[in-house]
């Protein structure tokens, strides 16, 4: 799913990956540890396109990110979902029209769409808030529909950075939950995070860490082998 050969990223002067070496299987479920400013929101965001490569090698879900041009990578995102700090949704459209709205644009049926988005919304708690304008929402209300509008897709890869951050522990615990049941489903998810409790629940789950840059080994929750 993922494989990644010495990977340096900088900031101008400032180096914030230091020459990394990873790989993620299909269907694994991997944590991503370490403090603010440790390089994980970089990490991901070169996962996803958002960053170029600048040196090294890196493959996800099949894509030579080197090599994939601009005007390609809405193909790696029909495979790959990620659910950024910043939530990225539209203010001014309801919950039910940001959560349908990559579905509409891959062509999926009216009748699909429907059952697909209330479904995941039941799951979200978010069902009772579907026609209500997202810059109405809570903080945690519109994490929550960032995540939902990520799973609704069923992507070969989610990657999620901290995303319960914004919630409660109740919500935090149920929306690990729902990741946890399309892992079953054989999405490969990567989260980002430093919530211990959260970490805990998926005892089976690769914890790696990242720390100025560098990319400590990885190792399991609870030395626990999948």
């Amino acid at each position: 799913m993922i494989s990644i050969s010495r990977l340096s990223f900088s900031f101008g002067k400032q180096l914030a990956l230091k020459d990394i070496n990873f790989s993620m299987r299909q269907g694994e479920f991997v944590f991503l540890c370490g403090p603010s400013g440790a390089g994980k929101t970089t990490f991901m965001r070169i996962l996803h396109g958002a960053l170029a490569v600048q040196r090294g090698k890196v493959d996800v879900a099949g894509y030579n990110m080197n090599t994939l041009s601009e005007n390609r990578k809405h193909f790696l995102r029909r495979d790959v979902s990620v659910v950024y700090q910043d939530f990225k949704i539209l203010p001014d459209q309801n919950v039910f029209a940001n959560v349908e709205l990559p579905l509409k644009v891959r062509g999926v049926a009216r009748h699909i769409i429907d059952k697909r988005v209330r479904a995941v919304l039941r799951s979200l708690q978010l069902d009772k808030k579907a026609q209500t304008l997202c810059e109405e929402l809570s903080g945690g209300e519109q994490q929550r529909v960032a995540v939902a509008r990520a799973v609704v897709v069923k992507p070969k890869l989610l990657l999620a950075d901290e995303p319960t951050g914004n919630l409660d522990r109740d919500l935090a615990m149920r929306m690990m939950d729902i990741f946890q049941q399309f892992h079953k489903f054989g999405t490969s998810i990567m989260i980002a995070t430093h919530n211990q409790e959260i970490l805990e629940r998926m005892p089976c789950a690769r914890i790696v860490t990242l720390e100025n840059g560098v990319m400590h080994e990885e190792r399991l929750m609870h030395g626990v082998t999948p």
